[in-house]
């Protein structure tokens, strides 16, 4: 991969941020929508351009395509049309950057951006677009100026960003697949995935986390055709790209949900980023538990897929719907927690994500995966209790893995990773314990965070995939002895070793000494504390009278 490519796009996103920020939107609750716009918009353009020139030799030898194209007759413009891809937006000459470039001067120039993104998305709409759960089309861009409150720095707000564009290219990152554009992604969200997430915080799932669900799940298999797969909380939809790669993404089309219009967006401009466009018209926002929009052709049945993974949100509140959650106990077998006196934010959504994703793995083939809190992988009672019997008395789950802990840029929750099959054909479960794996880092906002390497990940799927049992980190357990626990936890299962040391008669005394030792001092420290915290009281207590 190109470091050259890689570096110049990422200097674009700064630059793009930058002049977010001079404008008075750093960290606005509106900057995310103008900087994943205004880079889908360059990406576009230029991915237009690249895609032309392959179809015209007029073009391509031009000094200037934008200009040669302008130039052209308008039935040689649709005559491209017809031969481009229907992955290729249709963009006319009044649509191009260099165009916009070439009218700042302009004294209405935001009227004139703004209106040239909203007539693309128009163009456009019939394949570049998303759409809600009642069928309303999501256009691929919006009018992004406005969000400049002061009228008279709109203009000038519009030039900066166009002067940012300008001078750079994607055409060297088109031969750059899944993994350029899965950093470059991740770059260009990093700042985000937690700010004004709110009640429906987008759980944004690390790459390598993506990685090693998409790895197991799919295997070493390659022979894969039309293959479906899922998501029902996509979020931006990491787990999906990463399932899709692996799958293979000509060979696969993408299903998804998520309440979120921002994740909605955002996971826009990632299937369009990994060649997905053909998946844009599945992706779907709305309430996935209340209203699930992918369904059997006589809308009677929830749609089963090959592969399904999810990533939801663990815990809030969700009294509102819970009536309507709770009237549908077919979906939901195993129950829906009830709303608490206090708190309403922790109920338990996950547990309704769980029972949803495993009620939509094609029956007898599917797999799928899905992230939870690790206190689930214990549960004993309540709706988490009755799901984690059932998922080990039917065979469905076949592999936990926990994950270390501040591994999710945004929870602190200890998080582990099931794995299901549909076929119930294993006689085993493989459970890892990965906790105390992981490298510590400082994430942008300057908290301590863990990430896992290479090796690591090549490690934790070796062991799973082989069901390899390695000492205090993975163990096979057959479903018998599941059932005496119902536990998840490899930790519940480990061997307890107990090492014996031969010493020598003066070698056990000198061990004692030391123990006594040990303790006589910590007996004095504790004396010293106490009678300092005594004598703080009493002065408190002076002061006081």
């Amino acid at each position: 991969m190109s470091e050259t490519i890689k570096d110049k796009t990422v200097a674009l996103i700064d630059a793009m941020k930058a002049t977010c920020q001079s404008y008075g939107m750093g960290n606005d609750g509106n900057e995310y929508k103008i900087i994943t716009q205004v880079f889908l918009y360059k990406f576009l353009n230029d991915k237009f351009g690249y895609e032309i020139k392959k179809l015209s030799h007029k073009l391509a030898m031009a000094e200037k395509w934008e200009v040669a194209y302008k130039d052209m007759s308008e039935e040689e413009r649709l005559d491209l049309f017809d031969k481009l891809s229907p992955d290729v937006p249709r963009l006319y000459p009044e649509h191009l950057i260099a165009n916009l470039w070439n009218q700042q001067t302009k004294g209405d120039f935001a009227l004139l951006f703004d209106s040239t993104m909203t007539d693309i998305a128009e163009k456009n709409i019939e394949i570049f677009s998303t759409q809600t759960s009642q069928n309303t089309k999501i256009p691929l861009f919006e009018k992004l100026t406005n969000f400049v409150t002061d009228d008279a720095m709109r203009t000038p707000f519009a030039r900066a960003l166009i002067d940012k564009l300008v001078n750079f290219s994607f055409e060297e990152a088109f031969s750059e697949h899944y993994d350029f554009f899965a950093d470059i992604f991740e770059y260009l969200i990093k700042d985000y995935n937690t700010a004004g997430g709110g009640k429906y915080a987008e759980y944004y799932t690390p790459h390598s986390i993506a990685t090693i669900m998409a790895r197991l799940l799919v295997g070493d298999n390659k022979d894969f055709h039309n293959i479906e797969i899922y998501d029902p909380s996509a979020g931006t939809g990491t787990l999906l790209m990463a399932l899709a790669h692996q799958v293979g993404e000509d060979r696969c089309t993408i299903y998804s949900q998520d309440i979120s219009q921002r994740s909605n967006k955002m996971l826009k401009l990632n299937l369009i980023l990994n060649n997905l466009v053909s998946s844009l018209d599945h992706a779907i926002q709305g309430d996935t538990l209340v209203n699930p929009y992918h369904k059997t052709d006589d809308g009677q049945e929830l749609r089963t897929f090959d592969f399904v993974v999810s990533n939801p949100p663990f815990n809030m509140d969700f009294s509102d719907t819970r009536a309507q959650i709770a009237a549908m106990p077919v979906r939901f077998w195993a129950g829906v927690p009830n709303i608490p006196n206090k708190k309403k934010e922790s109920m338990s959504i996950y547990t309704c994500f769980i029972q949803h994703v495993i009620n939509s793995l094609k029956k007898d083939a599917g797999k799928g995966a899905i992230v939870v809190p690790t206190g689930f992988v214990t549960a004993k009672s309540g709706v988490e209790g009755k799901v984690l019997k059932k998922i080990i008395d039917d065979k469905i789950v076949y592999g936990c893995i926990s994950m270390p802990s501040n591994v999710f840029a945004n929870t602190g929750t200890n998080v582990s990773v099931l794995f299901f099959d549909k076929s119930q054909a294993h006689e085993n479960l493989i459970l890892i314990d990965a906790s105390k794996l992981g490298e510590d880092y400082q994430d942008s906002n300057g908290l301590k965070k863990k990430r896992l390497r290479d090796e690591e990940i090549d490690m934790i799927v070796d062991a799973f995939a082989n069901e390899k049992t390695i000492d205090d980190f993975s163990v096979v357990v057959d479903y018998a002895t599941a059932k005496e626990k119902y536990s998840l936890a490899a930790g519940q299962y480990f061997d307890v070793k107990i090492e014996y040391v031969e010493l020598t008669q003066e070698e056990f005394e000198e061990k004692i000494k030391g123990y006594k030792e040990t303790l006589s001092k910590l007996f004095e420290e504790g004396d010293a504390l106490n009678k300092e915290i005594q004598a703080s009281l009493e002065k408190l207590k002076y002061e006081k009278y």
